[in-house]
């Protein structure tokens, strides 16, 4: 628990990133397949509604299109709000700086979990319920936040490019054995790297091993089960917000003395 609590700290290391990571996924696992149980789409696959984006067009389905374009649009503004809280809170210098997103995802799971299928019921001009583009934009939000703390190289609200990574990685382990046996010249050493392996499928595992908590909680106790995930982004982003709001209040004490 006392390490969970630097996890969304201002100063970062591989080690911090890869763990936040890890727990970004199972999060987003969870999230998307309970999206798809409760929805018949996956919330996070911007690949998908791009192409759904494509085919309305050329199909004039204009359904189609306003679907595609609700979930894109809303992916693309939780992105955006974590740009802008990030970047806020790096001129504010808080430690809080990449815990501010999660608190906001998580604030928006609650009522979600609480409410559950009455949000189904909301229309919005896309075509879909405001739960679509609820889950989209904490989609958005949240991959935002694991990009922004690892420089880009992480990804946790969708594995294409995880899988493309643990496969190239593969391949190499593969050709320097494979050329070894059947080569007798000095050949060229092909470097693997086993970090980024265990990063990609580590971050694979626990997108799987979240969807299949996600799909049985929401099989036996509905949308309730997004409420421990709630949990878990709070436990996450809480302790460095409260060290901010001490720091703020120890500041303006000071303050009021001096004056």
């Amino acid at each position: 628990m006392r390490r969970i609590r630097h996890l969304t700290n201002r100063h970062r290391a591989r080690s911090t990133n890869v763990a936040l990571g890890w727990l970004l996924a199972f999060n987003a696992g969870a999230v998307n397949a309970g999206g798809f149980l409760a929805l018949n789409m996956y919330t996070s696959h911007m690949t998908g509604f791009a192409s759904q984006l494509a085919d309305g067009l050329v199909l004039e389905n204009g359904k189609l299109l306003l679907n595609a374009l609700g979930a894109i649009l809303s992916f693309m503004t939780g992105a955006a709000v974590c740009a802008v809280l990030v970047n806020w809170g790096r001129q504010r210098r808080l430690h809080s700086v990449y815990a501010l997103p999660l608190m906001l995802e998580a604030l928006m799971l609650f009522p979600f979990g609480i409410m559950g299928a009455a949000t189904l019921a909301w229309n919005t001009p896309f075509a879909v319920p405001l739960t679509v583009l609820l889950l989209s934009f904490m989609m958005g939000l949240q991959n935002a936040v694991g990009s922004k703390t690892s420089g880009g190289s992480t990804r946790t609200t969708h594995m294409t490019g995880n899988f493309t990574d643990l496969g190239m990685e593969l391949g190499k382990v593969l050709f320097w054995r494979r050329h070894a046996q059947l080569s007798t010249a000095p050949a060229r050493h092909v470097l693997h790297d086993w970090t980024r392996m265990r990063t990609s499928a580590g971050l694979i595992g626990m997108f799987v091993l979240g969807g299949i908590t996600g799909a049985m909680g929401f099989n036996y106790i509905g949308f309730f089960c997004v409420v421990p995930l709630a949990a878990l982004l709070l436990a996450l982003s809480v302790p460095p917000f409260i060290r901010d709001a001490r720091s703020s209040n120890e500041l303006l004490a000071y303050f009021e003395r001096k004056s």
